[in-house]
């Protein structure tokens, strides 16, 4: 079996809440609590959950725009957070990122053509002809014309936008892109559109993504596996078919329930959770989603479960799923 080529071990993101004229440190939020997970070869693992679980906060800290409070994050085996800057530079080539936003993640003051050049330029030793007819590659692979290099990102529709900044992570060839609510922002014919070309993309240059979303309708076509966060925590990771058709834990089991069906003569039971997400300021003790699961027991009020694997290549944290 092959090395993973991402692998992250109790990562721990927590952000000081300062108070008063001294600056004082008051409290934390804390937005990630213990996540692990790897990502193997060619594979898609999926990180979804509600708006504030701290997904989003997961995928900065791989890229290292965040700094992380604890854990590891291993990059081809080397564990990055322990590099300083200068260390690190030589290993973000092999990580590049997708951001939500096609508008805002790009430099409206480029064009087109040096946004896609720019880490050709920090990263490899070409001359001009030669990083321009990369570039001109580079956006072939990704629907654009290579006369479109001269426009600036304004003149680009959303999901044009968008394959220019896919054309901008591609453009070194990395082990991993890591993408961030990448169609969200994009109407949802355009939307299939992005997702089969990071399927096409993937195929051909053999890469792995951390794909971020909220949406399980596009994590089910384009994810491998799936990991369900909850509150700064993983609750369950397995399987792409394995948890959409039964999953395990209460609060994946209401995640599902609430995705539509194409179908209009389909049903699906639903499962309503009540209440709204605790303040990551103050995470409930013991399992995070007892306040608002309608199976919680006293054990669940007051221990922490364990991320356990229940069936080979699936873990769950839940006192109440048997092995």
């Amino acid at each position: 079996m092959s090395a993973p080529v991402l692998e992250v071990t109790d990562l721990v993101k927590h952000f000081p809440v300062q108070r008063g004229l001294l600056r004082r440190t008051v409290a934390h939020v804390k937005a990630v609590d213990g996540v692990s997970f790897t990502v193997a070869p060619g594979e898609t693992l999926c990180l979804v959950g509600e708006s504030g679980c701290g997904k989003s906060t997961v995928a900065r800290l791989i890229t290292r725009l965040v700094e992380p409070t604890g854990g590891s994050i291993r990059l081809g085996g080397t564990d990055i957070t322990k590099l300083d800057d200068a260390a690190m530079v030589a290993h973000r080539r092999r990580v590049q990122m997708v951001f939500q936003d096609p508008y805002a993640s790009l430099n409206p003051k480029l064009r087109a053509g040096d946004i896609v050049a720019e880490p050709l330029e920090n990263y490899e030793a070409m001359g001009r002809a030669e990083r321009e007819e990369a570039v001109a590659a580079v956006l072939k692979k990704v629907g654009l014309r290579a006369e479109m290099m001269r426009r600036f990102p304004f003149e680009f529709s959303g999901g044009q936008r968008q394959r220019l900044g896919i054309a901008r992570a591609l453009a070194l060839r990395p082990d991993l892109i890591v993408a961030d609510e990448p169609v969200s922002a994009l109407d949802v014919s355009v939307q299939a559109q992005v997702l089969n070309l990071l399927v096409d993309l993937q195929e051909e240059f053999g890469l792995s993504y951390l794909f971020v979303s909220h949406d399980l309708g596009v994590v089910e076509h384009i994810g491998h596996r799936i990991a369900v966060m909850y509150l700064g925590r993983i609750v369950e990771i397995g399987s792409k078919d394995d948890i959409v058709s039964e999953p395990l834990h209460p609060y994946t089991k209401a995640l599902i329930s609430a995705a539509p069906i194409p179908d209009p003569r389909a049903r699906r039971e639903k499962l309503v959770i009540e209440g709204d997400v605790p303040s990551p300021l103050d995470p409930p003790p013991g399992c995070h989603f007892h306040t608002r699961c309608p199976f919680a027991v006293a054990r669940c009020r007051s221990e922490a479960p364990a991320l356990r694997e229940v069936r080979p290549g699936w873990n769950v944290a839940c006192h109440l799923v048997e092995t």
